[in-house]
């Protein structure tokens, strides 16, 4: 499998996005070809993708007619594209800079599948391009990295000069399943290894690989700390999440989202990695607690200067060393645990600690907010905010619900 790389005057620095909310309403015909003008306000608009930012601030949708970004808190519409016709099927965010990856998508893609543009709405341009053999599944970004994700391949390259780094085969990946951690001093990839269940974690700073063997069937959704120093993973089967330190493969934690086979959509690590949520096709997000902590480090309690409020800082990569916190945690687990070893493994289960039953049955993502909430953005254009209670758990609280995609700004 091979790439073509393409670049306009190379990669200027990323401005923030939030300076550019003014320019929402601006017309993008010279950039993307087409007149929003022409777009009728009454013609359906189809959501084709959903997507956090790396600090869960905001998201990216991509429609069947452009792309549009809202903030979480407080939540509203910050930004958006409109096209006549040109679709995208993959809208990723660098926090909340002025730059963008697109990849096209639905019916009438505005780029071809197999393309990435990296596109600069400061300059209202395309400043690089990847064009592959087979369609693009996924692009993850990072400040010094842009990784395309195929369905047998990974390719990382830097973001300054697009220059290609590493190249990366996995087991057939058609979700486009890649994680990145987005601390400045780790650089950690993980993704699908080469064989069923596999993780493969990428320490590039370190140059360390690490195969982790965390499931038997299929890898289905993982997710990492900011720091990469924690991987949580869930399979094809999606009754079992567990928690892995990333620098020996240990596995720290398994808890159980139930005892039927489900999809799980999403699965999001608080900051303080203190909780897990998950979300599935049963339509329900469970939110667990997690006994996992870092050494030397009370990572429920310091925070370190310079980082997002509510970001805590874990020890930097060479230093690692995740340990489970002798406090056993507060999900709930069956009276007949006693007999662990004797009756089947879901009776020594941790279950959740709180739960919330979605109204639709659609596809969705979940992230952390502050203060005890958890954010939940779904394919057909809601959007939920739902508190927890952190010391009793039971069914968490909606605070917040919109209908998101035929909002006006």
């Amino acid at each position: 499998m091979s790439s073509t790389v393409s670049t306009s005057c190379g990669v200027h620095p990323p401005m923030r996005l939030n300076s550019l909310e003014s320019a929402a309403s601006q017309t993008t015909s010279a950039a993307f070809g087409q007149s929003e003008s022409d777009v009728n306000d009454a013609e359906q608009t189809e959501l084709l993708s959903v997507s956090w930012n790396q600090d869960y601030g905001c998201f990216s949708a991509g429609t069947s007619h452009g792309f549009r970004i809202y903030n979480c808190n407080p939540f509203k519409e910050t930004f958006r594209r409109d096209l006549k016709s040109g679709g995208f099927g993959i809208v990723e965010m660098l926090f909340r800079c002025n730059i963008l990856a697109l990849v096209g998508g639905g019916a009438n893609p505005q780029y071809p599948p197999n393309k990435v543009m990296i596109w600069d709405d400061h300059q209202s341009r395309c400043i690089g391009e990847f064009a592959f053999r087979s369609d693009v599944r996924g692009v993850k970004l990072r400040r010094d990295r842009i990784v395309v994700v195929l369905e047998h391949k990974i390719y990382v390259y830097n973001f300054t000069d697009l220059k290609l780094l590493n190249q990366i085969e996995t087991l057939a990946n058609p979700k486009g399943l890649c994680c990145l951690s987005h601390q400045s001093n780790t650089s950690v990839l993980a993704c699908p290894g080469v064989q069923r269940g596999q993780v493969r974690v990428e320490h590039f700073g370190l140059k360390v690989t690490k195969f982790i063997s965390a499931h038997e069937s299929s890898i289905a959704c993982l997710t990492l700390t900011m720091d990469g120093l924690l991987l949580a993973t869930a399979s094809v089967k999606g009754t079992l999440i567990r928690i892995f330190n990333t620098m020996d493969g240990t596995r720290l934690q398994e808890v159980r989202r139930g005892v039927d086979k489900a999809e799980i959509y999403s699965i999001s690590l608080s900051p303080t990695v203190q909780w897990l949520a998950a979300s599935s096709d049963k339509g329900t997000v469970h939110l667990f607690c997690l006994r996992v902590r870092v050494s030397g480090e009370d990572a429920s309690t310091q925070t370190t200067s310079g980082q997002a409020p509510g970001m805590v800082h874990q020890n930097s990569s060479t230093s690692l060393d995740a340990l489970i916190s002798p406090n056993m945690g507060a999900n709930a687990s069956s009276s007949l645990s006693f007999m662990r070893g004797v009756l089947p493994k879901y009776f020594s289960s941790e279950w959740s600690f709180a739960q919330f039953h979605l109204q639709e049955v659609t596809r969705y993502i979940v992230a952390f907010g502050s203060q005890n909430t958890v954010m939940v953005v779904g394919m057909d254009g809601s959007f939920y905010r739902l508190r927890f209670d952190p010391a009793n758990g039971g069914e968490m609280e909606q605070q917040e619900y919109v209908r998101y995609l035929n909002r006006h700004p």
